[in-house]
């Protein structure tokens, strides 16, 4: 087997099961999962029927460049979305099995070890396991750029300058998963600028760009260059229907960018066996073109942040995130692993350890001290455990 699988970490639910394992909850309170970010509003109904009229396709070999159709969808939306973004369906997007499964992939397609020296990548700290996981396997060096507060931006300048000149690929996740900021047009400038002097490819996940509130739109990185009259060279977005449609289960999104990354990455993809199915395509070409059920989503979980925001207010500092749907709830003085575990225990509401999501550095583990809540099941559920964990933090002497 390949040595360097001895490299990957623990997946966080995987290190959280562990965690709570042999800790029973009280029996008559039942258990409210909010450590996931799985989405659990209802998919949309004209969805499953594009799918299900589709489904003939099933008997065709689909190509990895997808239907033409589809890609055009994909355009639509991003001229739509982003202020009249002109993105070629023919030669800047590409479908993909959702961005998890193209993000892993591009970093095995553009990594090339040199004999020498690691190509570096950098992400940011907290941070999806993808990325590292991607990186390593790749033979990279993967360097962590910290979040913390207030605006929890990766600290680019923690990087070194050797590192820098080494580095092939920087990793940016906006809206930020666990924290919910967006990266602003002066954070992409900044950025761009620093890509200039290095000449890094940007790989921009924004899977959580249409989860915003009060018509506050994310920038995405191609709306930025595109205003700052830069093209698209070296850069790439990663979006899907996952979290925008509630279809984690569809598996469906599209690469969008440089002309010249998405060439070589379609031949990998050629080889890597990673086609979608006609019958996805055909849903996702109407789950594109349509924003109605979008606009009701993000209504559903605004409804949900303004239930519970007032609950937790009671004994913690919180606030609502500039996008996504969680809640990276800072514990005061606490340690986040024993509040979770001790919160479990007592109240049958399982959030996630914000240690799990970072990795240590030299300036300590910036997840340390918060916990995630994934406000995902129904509002009543919501505010249930929010109760629920204001009146169990409020009775404890210690409550981590």
């Amino acid at each position: 087997m390949n040595s360097r699988l001895n490299l990957l970490q623990a997946y966080p639910f995987a290190r959280l099961r562990q965690a709570v394992a042999g800790i029973t909850p009280p029996a008559d309170l039942s258990e409210i999962p909010l450590y996931i970010g799985e989405p659990k509003h209802p998919a949309p109904p004209f969805v499953l029927e594009a799918l299900s009229r589709s489904l003939d396709g099933l008997s065709k070999y689909p190509l990895t460049a997808g239907l033409p159709e589809l890609r055009q969808a994909c355009a639509d939306w991003l001229a739509r979305r982003y202020d009249g973004l002109a993105v070629s369906p023919d030669s800047e997007i590409l479908p993909v099995l959702g961005s998890r499964e193209a993000l892993f992939s591009f970093v095995q397609s553009l990594l090339e070890p040199a004999a020498d020296e690691k190509p570096v990548v950098v992400s940011p700290n907290p941070f999806y396991q993808i990325y590292e996981g991607a990186t390593l396997l790749a033979g990279g060096e993967i360097v962590y750029a910290n979040n913390r507060a207030p605006d929890f931006l990766p600290d680019w300048d923690s990087v070194s300058e050797e590192q820098w000149r080494r580095c092939k690929l920087v990793f940016v996740c906006s809206p930020d998963n666990p924290s919910g900021s967006v990266m602003q047009h002066e954070d992409w400038l900044a950025l761009f600028e620093r890509q200039a002097r290095y000449g890094f490819v940007i790989a921009a996940d924004e899977c959580y760009s249409e989860i915003y509130f009060d018509g506050k739109k994310p920038v995405g990185c191609l709306q930025a260059a595109a205003e700052a009259g830069r093209g698209f060279d070296n850069l790439i977005t990663f979006t899907s229907l996952s979290k925008r449609s509630n279809l984690p289960g569809l598996r469906s999104g599209f690469v969008a960018g440089d002309a010249k990354l998405i060439a070589p990455f379609l031949l990998y993809r050629t080889y890597h066996g990673s086609a979608m199915s006609l019958p996805v395509q055909h849903a996702s070409i109407v789950a594109w073109s349509d924003e109605e059920h979008v606009a009701a989503n993000r209504r559903l979980y605004r409804e949900k942040f303004d239930r519970v925001l007032p609950v937790l207010r009671r004994q913690f500092e919180v606030s609502l995130p500039q996008a996504s749907f969680y809640i990276w709830l800072r514990i005061p003085g606490g340690d986040d692993l024993a509040f979770t575990q001790n919160l479990y225990r007592d109240t049958g509401v399982l959030v996630l350890p914000g240690r799990f999501f970072a990795r240590d550095t030299p300036q300590g583990n910036p997840g340390a001290g918060y916990v995630r809540i994934a406000l995902v099941d129904e509002i009543e559920r919501c505010v249930e455990a929010a109760e629920r964990i204001v009146a169990w933090y409020g009775s404890q002497k210690h409550p981590a």
